[in-house]
């Protein structure tokens, strides 16, 4: 029970503050992974304002036209930092999920590949562009969201992430686009 309640007492003073109270999940979603759960953030409401504002403050002198999220994590965060910076919002969403005409892109997975997609005027030609999600560990998905923006002619300022997974080196994926992560595990 303390546990629990030390987890839930964000004074939001800083970055290791907030990353005590993040809860990792052994064995999720398969033996030897373990899984940072940020849903502890969300819970709390200092420590998801601490958040957003936190990311938002990184770029809000960057004239961001367009935050691009990727369903389903980086739609929690996504629209929020979008709204602080006075950008707009747009979803990449699964294939077959959105209800206009799409460009896609398909991105290798573990076991296999999944396609990605935006809508075509999500991103008009010169828009400057942040990327959004919660988790950068790999980094194949987001890699996928930059050829997605480019397709579009969108120039990409950067890609934010609440948690980064330093030993799957996911910012390598990531060359040409300046990468900020709250929270490095």
């Amino acid at each position: 029970m303390s546990e629990q309640k030390s987890k839930s007492n964000f004074d939001g003073k800083d970055a290791a503050d907030l990353k005590s109270i993040i809860r990792t999940v052994p064995d999720f979603p398969k033996a030897g992974i373990n899984f940072y759960d940020i849903t502890p953030i969300l819970k709390n409401g200092r420590a998801l304002a601490y958040t957003i504002d936190t990311i938002a403050d990184h770029y809000n002198s960057m004239n961001i036209d367009v935050v691009v999220s990727m369903e389903a994590r980086g739609f929690l965060f996504g629209p929020a930092i979008a709204y602080k910076i006075g950008a707009g919002f747009a979803p990449v969403r699964k294939l077959g999920k959105l209800p206009w005409d799409t460009h896609q892109e398909e991105y290798a997975l573990e076991y296999g590949t999944d396609t990605i997609e935006m809508h075509q005027d999500a991103i008009l030609h010169g828009e400057r562009v942040l990327i959004i999600d919660d988790v950068l560990a790999t980094g194949g998905t987001a890699k996928a969201v930059t050829k997605l923006v480019k397709k579009m002619d969108g120039k990409i300022i950067g890609a934010a992430f609440v948690i980064e997974l330093m030993a799957l080196n996911g910012r390598k994926n990531l060359k040409d686009v300046p990468v900020y992560s709250l929270l490095q595990y």
